[in-house]
């Protein structure tokens, strides 16, 4: 018995337990301890494409962006689904255009009591108030006017700044490479709408989302089938007005656009005698990825193509397309 007892209280044994025990916090110090989550990143919500263009180069791979909507869908009669609701619920910053531009989205925002900071980047512009039924209302698409843009871009900077400051450095040279694009894609668009005839500098379009850009590059809406929303439904004798104005006007061409059945203004078309412009213009939403319109300024550069080759004017190609910058 005493011999048992010693047995077990040898140095040997005390020495295998002692090892057990040493192993096992070992492996205790190994396991790994569940993600911190201090350092995730803001999560940052978009509705419109080109806000959530904006939004990614400038915020880069420091915020966690979700763009709502998808190329080629159209903001005025969108209808939100559940994971919309989601997204707003958490997200610490939602960017949308505002004026109206995105009707059942802003209108889920609002009700789904969502506690992310708002910003209405097209309303930080000041906007143009279109006569409608006697009443005056804001023209959403305010960035037709690549100034505009500008604005909004450094606008979407300062917010991102307070929600991350300690990111700040980055955002600001984003932007600031950014906006120098900007500011000479402004420029190149006003030279190359100067090179058509000034009689040919008339736009007509299936819808109006193109007063900016007409205003700020020396063009002139002569007519729209359908107002600022794509919500509308053009009458027989609208589409007849058109038809006159098209004629009197003597434009070369005209526009369908990329959202919208291009049916009706293919017909207006036939009925005035013009051409259809063989290239759409992109109006409230970028393409689908690869297109020609896959970010805002690739946009631009192909509607103002579209736009001065269909009217007579004298196409020279944007810096970017052919490969004298990255």
């Amino acid at each position: 018995m005493t011999d048992a007892i010693a047995s077990q209280n040898s140095p040997t044994r005390w020495c295998g337990w002692i090892g057990t025990v040493l192993i096992g916090l070992s492996l205790v110090s190994c396991t790994p301890s569940p993600p911190e989550t201090g350092n995730e990143k803001p999560r940052v919500v978009s509705t419109s494409t080109a806000i959530a263009d904006w939004t990614e180069i400038v915020g880069g791979d420091e915020i966690d962006h979700t763009g709502i909507l998808e190329p080629g869908a159209d903001p005025h009669i969108y209808e939100p689904v559940p994971q919309d609701s989601i997204a707003f619920e958490e997200a610490d910053l939602i960017l949308y255009n505002g004026y109206n531009l995105e009707p059942g989205l802003i209108k889920l925002m609002n009700a789904a009591g969502v506690k992310a900071r708002q910003l209405a980047v097209g309303e930080v512009i000041e906007p143009l108030d279109m006569d409608y039924d006697g009443q005056q209302v804001p023209d959403p698409h305010v960035w037709g006017n690549v100034s505009n843009a500008i604005v909004m871009v450094e606008a979407i900077r300062d917010v991102l700044i307070e929600l991350s400051p300690e990111d700040e450095a980055l955002f600001r040279e984003n932007t600031a490479a950014f906006v120098s694009t900007l500011a000479e894609l402004h420029g190149w668009i006003e030279t190359q709408i100067a090179t058509i005839p000034p009689e040919n500098r008339r736009l007509v379009t299936t819808h109006d989302a193109f007063q900016y850009f007409t205003r700020a590059y020396g063009l002139q809406v002569t007519g729209t089938l359908i107002g600022m929303s794509t919500e509308e439904q053009p009458s027989a004798q609208t589409v007849t007005q058109l038809v006159e104005q098209i004629k009197a006007a003597k434009v070369p061409a005209i526009f369908a656009e990329t959202t919208i059945n291009p049916k009706l203004i293919q017909t207006v078309a036939e009925e005035a005698g013009v051409q259809l412009s063989p290239r759409e213009l992109y109006s409230d939403s970028l393409g689908a990825p690869g297109s020609e319109g896959d970010s805002y300024v690739k946009m631009m550069v192909s509607n103002t193509r579209a736009i001065v080759e269909a009217l007579g004017g004298e196409y020279t190609p944007f810096p970017t397309e052919t490969g004298d910058r990255p």
